[in-house]
């Protein structure tokens, strides 16, 4: 199946309702990752076609979630989930961070590329992180375990943030003191085979 249409059905099957504008930026980017990996080791995954399913279509689970603004996207690595959810939310801010800069490097080559407006990349990281604003959001995807992604984010959370992490199906461990989870969501992404889990989580 091409890349075009797997995309496509993909979205469809999760009642996803995605341009067909916005489908084309987000194959555009899946093809940037694609030329860069020869040098910069983004990803382990070089089959187009399952980069469509496991980064797009798995980082777009998180679309009906994602409700305020702005976003971080804590160790966001090659841009997931924060590129796919930037493209397909173009009203809300997002800031994708990491601490490895080739992969930043990476992010602003695609920033400018896609011209996408609403993301703000930055090279650090997350505990020497220090914005003039605060977050609605913060999302991690496959970034350490889960007490150490809420120590290290600890001074960016506020009384409003929820923290989205996404995991596989495995238990969830006793959260950090300070923090809890105020909610779980099954997620469905079209033609994984491995469970996904979004736990929802909110200073204590």
């Amino acid at each position: 199946m091409e890349a075009s249409q797997r995309l496509q059905q993909g979205l469809t099957k999760m009642g996803l309702d995605v341009s067909a504008e916005t489908q084309a930026r987000l194959l555009a980017y899946l093809q940037l990752m694609q030329k860069w990996n020869r040098a910069f080791n983004l990803t382990a995954i070089r089959d187009l076609d399952q980069m469509v399913i496991r980064h797009l279509l798995d980082s777009l689970s998180l679309l009906p979630h994602i409700n305020q603004s702005p976003v971080l996207d804590v160790g966001t690595g090659a841009g997931l989930p924060g590129i796919p959810l930037a493209l397909c939310l173009p009203d809300k801010k997002f800031v994708v961070l990491d601490s490895n800069g080739k992969k930043t490097r990476f992010l602003t080559q695609v920033k400018i590329e896609l011209a996408i407006d609403n993301i703000e990349v930055i090279h650090s990281r997350v505990e020497d992180y220090r914005p003039d604003f605060s977050f609605g959001i913060i999302t991690c995807r496959a970034f350490s375990a889960l007490n150490t992604i809420l120590e290290r984010t600890q001074h960016l959370v506020t009384s409003t943030t929820r923290i989205l992490a996404m995991k596989g199906k495995e238990e969830i461990p006793q959260l950090a003191a300070g923090f809890e989870q105020v909610n779980s969501h099954d997620l469905e992404v079209a033609w994984l085979d491995e469970e996904r889990r979004l736990i929802e989580i909110k200073s204590s």
